[in-house]
């Protein structure tokens, strides 16, 4: 990610023949042609399994994104290898570093607000009754009202993805002016998410935003950390089941308690919104009653 970012601030870096001589450019070749021989390898063994019998097209079983894009592949030749190579590590890269770092902020954000803690724990409390250890169901997951609204509030305020951009394909207007065709558009959620027309007071940390009732009140358009669209994040839906099982196993255990206030704690802009410096929490173990 380093890499990517240093690249992204040096002009002459943009040209490829003379970042191809430098020693981020040597590292970075060397990091792409690592990464396609890893899913080169992975997808040619699992097709192997299709051929061999071990896996069935059509099979009922749960199936990872690779073999629901090889059965694609195998069935209506649509998709070649290398699209499903380049899928595979978009989610793969992507979806890593954007889902960790949101965790971090969403930790933090529960960390400064300790009555959003305790409804959380309480809520938690109720699902898992007396067997908090056990792993968390899908039933589980859908019950997690509260911190689903809360992890929806820290994607507003810190967006993993703090911009994207669009090619404009048709002239579009827009109040009084027009977005000609050919465009590139650049969306930047950290700025929708912050206008005071849609959310009031916009830099609280309200989960209460999110609530059902609340949410009929917004435009979809107007909260978008997974942008919008058919080229959304493809990985949405997991990533909020990633951080919902990840936080309620360490909620259920632990309390936290973040030691900086959010002024001195700006966000920093690399490839994702991360934090200027690192986050200080101080953990407990919370009391397990009978």
């Amino acid at each position: 990610m380093e890499l990517i970012i240093d690249r992204l601030w040096n002009i002459l870096h943009w040209s490829d023949f003379i970042y191809s001589l430098t020693r981020n450019g040597k590292e970075m070749k060397k990091i792409i042609e690592t990464s396609e021989n890893f899913t080169r390898t992975i997808i040619r063994e699992t097709k192997e399994k299709y051929f061999n019998g071990e896996l069935k097209i059509g099979d009922e079983k749960q199936k990872s994104l690779m073999e629901v894009l090889l059965e694609h592949h195998l069935q209506t030749k649509e998709l070649s290898e290398e699209d499903i190579r380049e899928e595979v590590i978009t989610f793969t890269i992507a979806g890593h570093h954007s889902s960790a770092t949101s965790l971090i902020w969403t930790l933090y954000l529960i960390g400064l607000h300790k009555e959003v803690q305790a409804k959380i724990q309480t809520e938690l409390d109720w699902i898992f009754g007396e067997n908090q250890e056990r792993p968390a169901s899908n039933e589980d997951l859908k019950e997690m009202k509260y911190l689903e609204s809360v992890i929806k509030e820290s994607l507003r305020l810190f967006p993993s993805v703090y911009f994207f951009a669009r090619h404009i394909s048709e002239d579009i207007k827009i109040c009084n002016y027009t977005i000609p065709k050919g465009s590139t558009c650049v969306m930047m959620p950290y700025l929708v998410h912050r206008d005071e027309k849609v959310f009031n007071n916009p830099e609280k940390f309200n989960p209460d935003r999110f609530s059902p009732e609340n949410l009929i009140k917004y435009n979809s358009n107007s909260y978008i950390p997974f942008a919008a669209g058919p080229r959304n994040c493809i990985g949405q839906v997991f990533a909020l089941i990633e951080e919902k099982i990840i936080l309620s196993t360490l909620l259920r255990n632990y309390s936290f308690e973040s030691l900086e206030p959010r002024d001195r704690l700006p966000p920093t802009v690399d490839i994702v919104l991360k934090p200027s410096k690192p986050i200080e929490v101080k953990i407990r173990a919370r009391t397990k009653t009978s």
